[in-house]
C-alpha cells in the first residue's frame, strides 16, 4: 500500500455524473433561489450525499458578487431574552439559505465597537439585536452601503432599518395597570441611559402616570439591566427610607432582583405590599418564586419583520432601504400585580 497517497476531492463533475445531470444543474441545486425542478434537485442532493460532496462557495461568490453571509452581532447573552432572539434569528437566516457570521461584543447596547471588525469581512448584510448608539455610527454604517437591520434602535438612516417593540405604548399600559391597582408611590426602575428602548418605556410610563395624577410621587432608580442592579436599587431605597408600592422595571432581570430585595431587605411581599412588573417575559418570569407580570415582545414576530426587511433590502441591492417596524408588546399578567389574587 502506497503511503501518503493524495486523496482527490469530490467535485461537482463527479456529482453530475453520478446524478446523470449537467454540471450547471449541480451548481443550481446548491444555489439559493436558483431555478431547478424538485426532482432534479433531489437527485443531485442524493448523489452529493453518497459521494460526500461539499460545494465550494468561492466561485459563486466571485461570479455573483454575493457571499450569502450575514453578520449577526450579539451581546448581553446573560439576559435570556437575547439568547431566545438569537436562536430564532439564526434559524430564520439559515432557512433562507443565508450563512451566519456570528460576532459578539461586550457592549450589550450598541454595535459601535463591532464596526471595525465587521468591515473586514465580505458580508451581504448586518443583523443585530443591539441598538445603534450614535449618529456618527449611522453615518459610518451607511457609507458601507450594506443593508443593516437592528432591533429596538432609535437611530436609523440610509441602508439602516429597525424593528422595535412598542416600548412607549407598553409604558402607558404599565402606568394604567399600576393605577388600577391603587398604587400611590410608583417607582421606575430604568435600564442604562444609553438604552433607547428603556428610555422609551420610561417616557411612556411617566406620561401615563401624569394622566393618572401620580407623576409627582414618582421615584426613579437607575439600573444596568442585570439582576444585581435591580437588587441593589431596592437595597438603596431602604437606606433612603423610601418604600414604593408599585414598580415598573425596564426588564425582567432587574425585576427579579427587585423582588428578592423587597423580601430580604424590606420584608415586603408581592403583590400584598408592592405590585411589580417587568419587560421581556423571560422564562424566569413564570417561575413560582417570581410570578412576574411582564410584557412579551413577541420575538417571533420581530424576527419575521426583520427577515422581510432583509429580503427586500437584498433584492434591491442599490437602493438604500430605511424603514421602522413597530411590534406591539403583549401584557402577560401574573401574580406580582395581583392577577388572580
Amino acid at each position: 500500500m502506497q503511503e501518503n497517497a493524495i486523496i482527490r476531492a469530490v467535485t461537482s463533475i463527479d456529482v453530475a455524473r453520478a446524478a446523470g445531470v449537467s454540471q450547471s444543474a449541480v451548481s443550481r441545486a446548491f444555489s439559493p433561489g436558483s431555478s431547478i425542478s424538485a426532482r432534479t434537485k433531489q437527485k443531485v442532493l442524493a448523489a452529493a450525499a453518497s459521494l460526500g460532496y461539499r460545494p465550494n462557495r468561492i466561485p459563486a461568490i466571485m461570479l455573483s458578487g454575493r457571499s450569502y453571509m450575514v453578520g449577526v452581532v450579539i451581546g448581553g447573552l446573560e439576559n435570556p431574552f437575547y439568547a431566545t432572539a438569537l436562536e430564532r434569528l439564526a434559524t430564520a437566516l439559515q432557512e433562507s439559505g443565508l450563512q451566519v457570521l456570528l460576532m459578539h461584543v461586550d457592549d450589550a447596547l450598541t454595535l459601535d465597537s463591532a464596526l471595525d471588525r465587521l468591515v473586514s469581512y465580505r458580508i451581504d448584510a448586518i443583523v443585530t439585536s443591539l441598538a445603534i448608539g450614535s449618529k456618527s455610527v449611522v453615518q459610518a454604517l451607511s457609507q458601507l452601503r450594506l443593508p443593516v437591520v437592528c432591533f429596538n434602535s432609535s437611530h436609523v438612516g440610509p441602508w439602516i432599518s429597525t424593528v422595535n417593540s412598542n416600548n412607549h405604548g407598553a409604558g402607558l399600559v404599565a402606568a394604567h395597570l399600576l393605577g388600577q391597582r391603587g398604587v400611590q408611590r410608583p417607582l421606575w426602575l430604568a435600564g442604562p441611559v444609553r438604552n433607547s428602548a428603556s428610555r422609551a418605556r420610561g417616557k411612556g410610563f411617566c406620561q401615563g402616570l401624569r394622566v393618572a395624577g401620580l407623576a409627582p410621587a414618582l421615584t426613579r432608580m437607575q439600573g444596568n439591566d442585570t439582576y444585581d442592579s435591580g437588587y441593589d436599587a431596592i437595597a438603596c431605597l431602604r437606606k433612603q427610607g423610601i418604600r414604593p408600592d408599585g414598580i415598573f422595571s425596564s426588564n425582567d432581570m432587574m425585576a427579579c432582583g427587585a423582588i428578592d430585595a423587597l423580601r430580604e431587605c424590606m420584608d415586603l411581599q408581592c403583590p400584598r405590599d408592592v405590585v411589580i412588573m417587568g419587560y421581556d417575559n423571560i422564562p424566569q418570569a413564570a417561575w413560582r418564586s417570581y410570578d412576574l407580570t411582564s410584557f412579551d415582545q413577541h420575538t417571533e414576530h420581530m424576527v419575521a419583520r426583520a427577515m422581510e426587511l432583509l429580503d427586500e433590502a437584498l433584492g434591491t441591492k442599490d437602493s438604500p432601504l430605511s424603514r421602522t417596524y413597530i411590534v406591539d408588546a403583549q401584557l402577560i399578567e401574573r401574580g406580582s400585580t395581583g392577577s388572580g389574587q
